[in-house]
């Protein structure tokens, strides 16, 4: 996917560039404000801290789930700021007007008018669970040999469990989309995995989530030229490994996006007894993200022309081992054969996994079992937010983490079973 200004690339951008330091001035603090690109907001958050007697200046870009870019500082003084992120392409040079830094942001060739005030823009989070919790986590891990990994996450019981009790509770592995995730699979703001898992313990369920390779407290692990399968070895030892505590009753996985094809992969080699997949593929890879190319594009007021011989012949998807071995995979042959129980569910305007084309594919691959389900809902995102387009940039905007029915709808499914 492609963006006129900063949407994906930063994300694909290492932040680890190298800002100059300069002496203090009166423009000290974090300045935020929002980049409009068509009908298309961006909140960019820019930091300007001392430290012994110098300046360093970074750049968020909360959207995107990017923090700490460094940026070169061109000129500053106490009315005045140019600075330039030579790896992006990009400028801003402003000019503090009525205590408004009152600029333009530049990006290869585009100019657009930014205005940042004082403060950092607040993050409302209704659904984070707040301690102290109702019921008991323990932190573990486990490892994946193979790949020399070792898994670290939180193990998340029921309200009211009991190790002394005969009854076990169900269990459910979750399992994060593309892209490195810690075990709440924090992004924009939100944590749905903590969500889930806070939500499931209070009714009956328990989880266990876990930060995926190379991220947060887990170590070891081919990251750079790791795909989907690899994941799949993480995904595979954390149910080998709640089998083993032998605390638990049916061991499930729940997966989001990539997760979710994880999730059929491992159904389809009986190592699952029952799977969630919230927006989980059902097409081949390049069809997918051929159509996500172009829902995105038509969203953000662009010509939506993108076709599968176009998008493999794209730089970035000679260059990542990860996309390489995504845009060849179908899942029809996982979905054909996964005979547990299986959920799949999407957002109507989710524009990374298209529902209208991913969901029914699932519907008609799918072995016909009444312990099944198949749901669209109405007006959810690939968050399985309520939203107004579907577009990435408004994640972070949205207060909701994820829909409460969603919520329902998954405990009362694992319950039922």
């Amino acid at each position: 996917m492609k963006k006129a200004i900063l949407l994906l690339t930063i994300i694909l951008t290492s932040l680890a560039s190298q800002a100059q330091v300069q002496p203090t001035t009166a423009l000290i603090g974090s300045w935020s404000g929002k980049l409009k690109v068509g009908p298309v907001s961006l909140t960019l958050v820019l930091h300007l801290e001392q430290a012994d007697g110098y300046v360093t200046v970074t750049l968020d870009s909360p959207d995107q789930g990017a923090k700490g870019i460094g940026a070169y500082k061109e000129f500053l003084s106490d009315d005045s700021i140019a600075i330039k992120i030579e790896t992006l392409g990009v400028t801003y040079r402003a000019r503090l007007k009525d205590d408004k830094l009152d600029g333009t942001f530049s990006q290869n060739g585009i100019s657009l008018p930014l205005v940042l005030t004082r403060g950092v823009p607040e993050m409302k989070r209704p659904q984070r669970p707040q301690p102290p919790y109702p019921y008991e986590t323990e932190e573990v891990t486990f490892r994946n040999e193979k790949d020399s990994a070792t898994l670290a996450g939180t193990l998340t019981y029921p309200v009211g469990y009991s190790k002394q009790s005969k009854e076990k509770p169900v269990v459910v592995l979750l399992v994060s989309g593309s892209g490195q995730q810690n075990r709440d699979e924090e992004l924009m703001g939100h944590s749905p995995f903590l969500v889930i898992a806070d939500y499931l313990a209070r009714h009956g369920i328990a989880t266990l989530r876990y930060d995926d390779r190379a991220t947060g407290a887990s170590v070891g692990g081919e990251v750079k030229n790791a795909t989907t399968e690899d994941f799949m070895r993480d995904a595979l030892a954390g149910l080998d490994f709640l089998r083993h505590q032998k605390a638990f009753g049916k061991v499930g996985l729940l997966g989001h996006s990539e997760g979710g094809a994880i999730a059929f992969m491992l159904a389809s080699r009986k190592k699952t007894d029952f799977i969630v997949s919230l927006a989980g593929p059902g097409v081949k890879g390049d069809t997918l993200l051929v159509k996500q190319e172009n829902c995105i594009q038509q969203l953000s007021g662009m010509p939506a022309t993108m076709t599968v011989e176009q998008f493999r012949q794209q730089p970035e998807v000679q260059q990542m081992r990860w996309l390489q071995w995504f845009i060849d995979y179908d899942p029809s042959a996982d979905i054909r054969k996964s005979r547990c129980p299986v959920f799949a569910l999407n957002g109507d305007r989710d524009c990374q996994v298209i529902s209208s084309q991913n969901l029914t594919a699932i519907r008609q691959l799918l072995p016909k079992s009444k312990k099944n389900l198949v749901k669209e809902y109405p007006t959810l995102n690939h968050l399985f937010q309520h939203c107004t387009t579907g577009l990435l940039t408004e994640y972070s905007e949205i207060e909701e983490t994820i829909s409460p029915e969603v919520l329902s709808d998954i405990a009362q499914w694992i319950n039922g079973l």
